[in-house]
């Protein structure tokens, strides 16, 4: 990869390796998500790019609850990093509901991705019927919609959860048209959907996820657009980005739809040494491949991306390691 970071590693080559038998090998404990989610899987990716570089460095992959689950676990001192979503984060550092107060000391290694985005696939035979192709026109719609929302207690429900208020289509409005909100994650969601149950699939995953890609093939739906300032303001409450889902990502879908999405950033404390932040993001930065190759998703993943978080503070070694790299300045 001829990138900065390579460059720096051909000039300092010879100094990390004479270095290298003295330092001591890095051996930390990642909280991440479902055992057999993406998360788990960056959790391996983040194992070997710390192995590439020392063949003695661990990082041991822990399952947890999620983001949330995480940042108290950081924030208890019971784990050494935690994957977290940056909405997740953003209402950690705002006190914001599940936590009781502001979190405090929270830092960041990097960004992990900051492309899954929101996803508003509706029934076409409802969409037709009512002339409906944005979320603006469900409220006044009046149409009886059976919509799936995430199980409570995940991000993703929350994000939900606040843009169809914003949208005026909240849960007392949905009854109030005859529908009802179910609660069920990305693959009850499609099988609901399939199985003729619900007409509404909400999620924020990447585009061509599994469960998104049965939903489009086994039930005939369009995809919503959110109104701008709906976005806007999703993006100030919970630290989310714009984003747009390229035109032809799915069958009934010609155009670019406009949306917003998540993204995950691995977090530390301020109590972890400075060394350890410093090895830890310079061994991601350098052998970021072994990410990149735990999933086609990943594959947008560069050093640049990693250091383009704007949630939280650098943890001092991941800063240093970064500005040696010339990836920040």
């Amino acid at each position: 990869m001829k990138t900065k970071v390579a460059t720096f590693l051909a000039a300092i080559g010879i100094c990390v390796m004479g270095s290298g038998a003295t330092a001591e090998s890095l051996n930390v404990t990642l909280s991440g998500g479902n055992p057999s989610g993406l998360w788990s899987l960056l959790g391996a990716g983040i194992d070997r790019a710390v192995k590439t570089s020392d063949s003695d460095g661990v990082v041991t992959y822990q399952a947890t609850g999620g983001g949330f689950a995480n940042i108290a676990l950081l924030s208890g001192n019971r784990t050494d990093l935690g994957l977290a979503h940056d909405a997740e984060v953003k209402l950690a550092l705002d006190g914001e509901d599940p936590f009781k107060g502001p979190i405090t000391g929270l830092q960041a290694i990097g960004y992990m991705y900051n492309w899954a985005p929101m996803h508003f696939f509706l029934r076409k035979s409802i969409a037709d019927e009512y002339d409906i192709d944005s979320l603006d026109d469900l409220a006044k719609s009046g149409a009886a919609i059976r919509v799936g929302n995430n199980n409570a207690g995940n991000i993703v429900a929350n994000i939900t959860t606040y843009i169809l208020d914003e949208a005026g289509f909240d849960e007392e409005t949905i009854e109030g048209n005859g529908g009802v909100m179910v609660r069920g994650g990305s693959a009850q969601q499609a099988d609901l959907m399939t199985d003729g149950r619900i007409d509404m699939v909400i999620n924020g995953i990447f585009v061509g996820h599994s469960s998104f890609l049965s939903v489009d093939k086994n039930a005939d739906v369009v995809l919503l657009d959110i109104p701008q300032e709906i976005i806007e303001k999703t993006n100030d409450k919970f630290g989310t980005v714009s984003y747009e889902i390229p035109g032809g990502s799915y069958t009934n879908q010609a155009e670019p739809i406009d949306t917003l999405a998540l993204g995950a950033l691995l977090v530390t404390t301020d109590t972890m040494p400075e060394e350890t932040a410093y090895t830890l993001a310079k061994d991601i930065a350098t052998n970021i491949d072994e990410i990149r190759s735990v999933h086609s998703a990943m594959k947008q993943l560069t050093p640049e991306l990693l250091v383009s978080q704007k949630t939280l503070p650098f943890h001092p070694g991941a800063k240093r390691a970064y500005e040696e790299l010339g990836l920040l300045e």
